[in-house]
């Protein structure tokens, strides 16, 4: 059985996974307590070397989830990301599954079926540090042969909260598919791919993820009924820009 480190494993994604993965014997870390698990920040190198030392792989979701001040995003996204990709160099560990972001390239114009590969154009500080997360993962591949799968995700929730997410929702157990795929697959190499469910309205493409073997099972048009259209500008703002309000 691999044994895989789960970083963040306290956040909302991070107990989808637990939850779901179970084919795997998991190391769980979080600065919030977690049972069973290690309590440390993924800015404390040392202690991440520590975490990675025998793993197969790493799934790094641990950070801040949204938007905040670049001091906060900096110290925590941002160097917590260089010290999750270097512990994990000098442990041995091959792969990294990392936690970017759709925001990572919120000002690109919707599109249909916009590739998972998309050049950076963030919305955010937040999207920024996303940007930089890939970028590592490009540096850690093509200097150390790390294997690293780089995931947009979109909505992630247990249900899409707004008409935006009829498009971009990323179900807790396509989550937990998409995760395996990237653990699996055969060679990945260095690759972005995007984080969504099987929408019926979805405009990002799910090529990218069956490359890597991830075929979503869930669609979010099953909640339309039950959602109603928010603010007028944020609703536009999804239908113009891959990041939705966070390019307002």
């Amino acid at each position: 059985m691999e044994r895989v480190l789960i970083t963040g494993a306290a956040g909302r994604i991070g107990r989808m996974l637990r939850e779901r993965l179970s084919g795997y014997e998991l190391r769980l870390l979080d600065v919030e307590p977690v049972p069973g698990g290690i309590a440390a920040s993924v800015t404390d190198l040392e202690a991440m070397v520590e975490a990675c030392a025998g793993v197969d792989a790493v799934v790094h979701l641990g950070g801040i989830s949204g938007e905040a001040s670049w001091e906060r995003i900096r110290d925590t996204n941002i160097e917590g990301t260089y010290c999750v990709f270097e512990a994990a160099r000098r442990a041995g560990v091959r792969r990294v599954v990392y936690a970017s972001s759709n925001h990572a390239v919120g000002f690109v114009p919707t599109a249909p079926d916009l590739p998972d590969d998309l050049p950076p154009r963030p919305d955010t500080f937040y999207g920024v540090s996303k940007v930089l997360g890939e970028a590592l993962g490009a540096l850690y591949h093509d200097r150390h042969g790390m294997d690293v799968v780089c995931l947009r995700i979109g909505s992630c929730f247990d249900e899409p909260h707004d008409l935006r997410g009829l498009a971009t929702w990323l179900s807790p157990n396509d989550c937990a598919r998409l995760v395996e795929a990237a653990l699996t697959c055969e060679e990945p190499g260095f690759r972005t791919v995007w984080g969504i469910s099987a929408n019926t309205r979805r405009v990002w493409s799910l090529e990218g993820g069956a490359a890597i073997g991830y075929h979503p099972v869930d669609d979010a048009e099953v909640y339309a009924a039950g959602l109603t259209a928010g603010p007028p500008e944020r609703e536009e703002a999804g239908r113009r820009f891959v990041g939705g309000a966070f390019t307002l």
